[in-house]
């Protein structure tokens, strides 16, 4: 799913209590927006945050984007009252943090029909990739690195080289679920080489995007997690020179004097799928 067209490049964290910054996220050129009722909401506000959303979702404007609900822990006071909330809400998914196992989904699944994606941010969740990414009710990871790193004992810096195994397992498991897996946030939102480092590494490994904390990290995701100009071309020759070889009844093409076959062409009409996608959400 790393080349698919379902476009979660960016995907921004909103406050749920805040009305002012969920408004000025409909103009914002994020592929996804999660509507955070968990660490962003103080105690105090997180009722009230249920019926600001509501009425923001309601109201609508937000386009294309993928509408995502972060609640609050089930085993919190707040966490089964969200669940309902959520599941009368104008919204695409909820979001379950510090998900342990496919227990944590059946409980959820259990209290609401909403496709669920699920907070990847403690050990024991990351060693059950694979069995909560394959419940029929999951549609999506985020990986929540900093409450991973904390419980891990591990470095945040650098090149992540102490998380990597929890992230590449991590993503293994969305893959063979075939779920998205969007990458951690980035803390210094005014480090703009550090975020696009960090994204450069996410999309090397082949995660779908990267989850922001901050409007001003938009556009540095948008532009690494899609298909450069590069790789348009590329592409677009491979399909033309493979075409051409199975005309002349042949199985295999020569691109820049690297063997092209069946598999190669299934990345590259993905490629062009998927830039086709971000043409399409600009223009719209």
């Amino acid at each position: 799913m790393g080349l698919s067209t379902e476009l979660y490049r960016s995907v921004l964290y909103i406050p749920a209590s805040r009305a002012r910054a969920i408004d000025k996220a409909r103009n914002l050129p994020a592929d996804a927006i999660i509507f955070d009722f968990e660490d962003a909401v103080t105690p105090d506000a997180k009722v009230d945050a249920r019926v600001t959303l509501a009425a923001e979702l309601k109201t609508g404007g937000f386009g294309s984007r993928a509408r995502i609900v972060r609640i609050n822990a089930l085993d919190t006071e707040w966490g089964r009252d969200d669940v309902r909330a959520v599941s009368d809400m104008a919204c695409d998914a909820v979001l379950l943090p510090k998900v342990d196992g496919p227990g944590h989904i059946d409980a959820i699944a259990a209290l609401t029909d909403k496709p669920v994606w699920c907070m990847v941010e403690t050990p024991r969740g990351c060693l059950n990739a694979l069995a909560i990414a394959d419940h029929p009710a999951v549609a999506g990871f985020v990986m929540g690195t900093n409450d991973l790193a904390k419980d891990m004992g591990c470095d945040t810096g650098g090149d992540r080289l102490p998380m990597m195994v929890a992230l590449q397992t991590c993503l293994a498991a969305a893959r063979a679920a075939g779920i998205v897996c969007v990458d951690g946030v980035y803390n210094a939102f005014k480090d703009d080489d550090g975020l696009r480092a960090e994204c450069a590494q996410g999309r090397a490994l082949g995660m779908d995007g990267k989850t922001l904390i901050h409007p001003a990290q938009l556009e540095i995701a948008n532009n690494i997690f899609a298909p450069t100009a590069e790789q348009i071309d590329l592409a677009t020759r491979q399909i033309a020179a493979f075409d051409d070889a199975q005309a002349k009844g042949e199985g295999v093409a020569v691109v820049d004097g690297r063997i092209v076959e069946n598999l190669h062409i299934e990345t590259a009409r993905a490629t062009l799928a998927r830039a086709a996608a971000i043409r399409e959400r600009a223009s719209s």
